[in-house]
């Protein structure tokens, strides 16, 4: 794969603080998400009503090693590299990483979704998804903007989605999860199911992003000051949340009734997927649910389906389980946990035990054939 350009199919925007002032709503701009300074604590963070703050520095420091992190996490956005401001630095970093195309999802965006007030989450979004798709305006072809969408108003959210599909996005982040009370396998998502169909836009169900009330996990994980047994928690359980909603689209008939409908599980790795449908299979096997598919659900995983991963050395072992037609690999590029600006010697080291038709599907044709890239 030495010589093989690789797609990333999870990377990240780190949106200016500033943005939002500039674009919201004016009613809302006296709200706006933006970043300060915090008084005996170094460095800049992200700060809106209902969040805990998050550090800012942690969105752009692919590549800096461990022992000069500390020093690093003073750093301002005014302080970051330039690609996180220049979309052409950014590719000239694409370049420099043996990455030929980035789909890319919010940063700041994320923990917005925990946001309480439905009608300026909405407005944050819209924000978010003008600025997003100037940005990739510089090259389409490199740079492949995913919007948000919250659904508490669906009429709202079918014509959001049509909207940042005429300004060149290829999908959208969604919850999570849906709130309890209103799952997704409630018949109200039905009308945004069938237009994310007949758009070909895929749906995203990224880490961090739960409704209001099941996004506790982004505040043990984002927040600096949750450490031990509680940020431990959120991290190890922040796949349950997509289990849950994969069971309510499966067992609740939506993908039955949309089999066009494309979901992506983003950056919650891959190798809890086999056992997942070996335990969906094996239950409604037994007639526990009480609604009759004609397929097994995971026959609807596998056709409807797909997964990122950034560092997860287990799935490969899996692939008759889960296959590398629903897998891609991200290089999460410019978080810390990035493999920039090694991704090809992450490619050579740890996908080696594979085919090269798998490999090559897994970093680079099953993005392009999902998003519509040549």
């Amino acid at each position: 794969m030495a010589d093989a350009r690789l797609i990333s199919a999870d990377s990240h925007f780190v949106e200016p603080p500033k943005m939002w002032a500039e674009r919201l709503d004016r009613r809302f701009r006296d709200r706006a998400p933006h970043a300060v300074r915090l008084e005996g604590k170094p460095g800049e963070y992200f700060v809106c009503e209902d969040l805990a703050p998050a550090p800012v520095a942690a969105f752009f420091s692919a590549g800096v090693p461990p022992a000069e992190m500390p020093e690093f996490m003073k750093r301002g956005f005014d302080e970051a590299p330039k690609a996180v401001h220049d979309p052409a630095e950014r590719i000239r970093d694409q370049d420099r990483d043996g990455v030929s195309a980035e789909v890319i999802y919010t940063s700041m965006g994320m923990p917005l979704f925990g946001l309480g007030d439905a009608e300026f989450r909405a407005a944050c979004f819209r924000a978010f998804n003008d600025w997003a798709t100037e940005y990739c305006s510089y090259d389409l072809k490199r740079l492949i903007p995913l919007g948000l969408i919250t659904l508490e108003d669906i009429p709202a959210a079918v014509a959001e989605l049509e909207r940042i599909k005429r300004r060149g996005m290829v999908g959208a982040m969604i919850w999570g999860e849906a709130p309890a009370e209103r799952p997704y396998s409630s018949p109200d998502y039905d009308p945004f199911w069938a237009a994310a169909q007949d758009l070909d836009m895929s749906l995203s169900l990224h880490i961090l992003t739960g409704a209001k009330g099941t996004a506790g996990h982004a505040s043990k994980v984002l927040n600096p000051n949750m450490r031990g047994v509680e940020f431990m928690t959120g991290v190890i359980s922040m796949i349950h949340p997509i289990e849950r909603s994969l069971t309510s689209l499966v067992i609740g008939g939506v993908f039955e009734r949309f089999p066009r409908l494309k979901i992506v599980s983003a950056e919650n790795d891959v190798a809890w997927i086999p056992f997942f449908l070996f335990r969906i299979d094996k239950y409604a096997a037994r007639g526990i649910q009480s609604i009759k598919l004609p397929l097994k659900p995971s026959e609807y995983i596998k056709r409807q389906v797909y997964a990122t991963f950034i560092d997860d050395p287990v799935f490969v072992n899996l692939l008759d389980w889960y296959p590398s037609d629903n897998i891609m690999w991200s290089s999460d590029y410019p978080h810390g946990q990035a493999t920039f600006p090694r991704s090809q010697d992450y490619v050579a080291r740890h996908l080696s035990k594979i085919s090269e038709a798998d490999r090559r599907k897994i970093v680079r044709d099953t993005a392009a054939k999902l998003y519509g890239l040549n």
